[in-house]
């Protein structure tokens, strides 16, 4: 049997631990959801680099498109704190890295220090914002819905390239995350609820095919979007004006 000091020095030991755990959750809690979804592109731009390093354009151009997906659903963010970083990094780094990947042989030696510039300048928006007051909880509906948004972009030039498996995940991860945000789509127009979701039943079957018609899956994305982008536009304008 364990005699009392013995007994409430391992009470305070686990009570030390306790507090020490607890100390550690406020920092991780209040990350807000913009902090948080903004540092998930980071990865994208760091698997570009390494795959530049390894003069594997394949993975560049897949890494960099990645990060032009999940940018798509957090340049909101960006564009209202700063327009001038905003315009660096959307219209400087990714233009030039893009257009570069897109050649038919591309020039690593000019894409790696664009790449490895990018990265740098993108973890000083981080910083930058981390430090600045919340945005008004719109512009993180804003956010949920391009985040979302992205993976449906992500079909139709998966389509073209003839790449249905990655058309085919791409159509199942906003499916898959349709349902977070699919209450501000139906709180803007019933109707548009009702329609975005008949065609994505539509859209499924048909991906279910070994080679599907192209032509109609885009027909019925661009539907979708259409009046998904409509829902969007109008939470946008509320975002703004208040």
């Amino acid at each position: 049997m364990l005699n009392s000091s013995r007994r409430f020095s391992l009470k305070l030991v686990a009570a030390l631990a306790m507090v020490t755990c607890l100390g550690q959750l406020p920092t991780q809690a209040q990350e807000r959801f913009e902090v948080a979804s903004i540092k998930k592109v980071r990865p994208t731009i760091v698997n570009t680099i390494a795959a530049l390093e390894k003069r594997d354009v394949a993975a560049a151009r897949d890494a960099f498109e990645a990060y032009d997906s999940i940018w798509n659903g957090i340049e909101v963010y960006v564009n209202v704190r700063n327009r001038d970083m905003y315009q660096t990094l959307e219209h400087g780094y990714q233009a030039r890295i893009t257009k570069g990947l897109e050649a038919a042989s591309p020039d690593v030696a000019v894409l790696l220090p664009d790449a490895k510039a990018l990265l740098v300048k993108f973890d000083e928006l981080v910083v930058f914002i981390e430090k600045l007051p919340p945005l008004n909880s719109l512009f993180d509906d804003v956010a949920r819905l391009r985040i979302v948004r992205a993976h449906l972009r992500e079909v139709p030039p998966a389509l073209k390239a003839q790449k249905f498996d990655k058309a085919r995940k791409s159509f199942q991860a906003f499916n898959d995350n349709w349902d977070s945000i699919e209450d501000l789509v139906k709180a803007k127009s019933a109707e548009s609820y009702v329609a975005i979701e008949s065609a994505m039943i539509e859209v499924e079957n048909a991906l279910m095919e070994d080679k599907p018609n192209v032509d109609k899956v885009n027909g019925l994305v661009t539907n979708i979007m259409t009046r998904y982008n409509a829902a969007l536009a109008e939470v946008a304008k509320e975002a703004r004006a208040r």
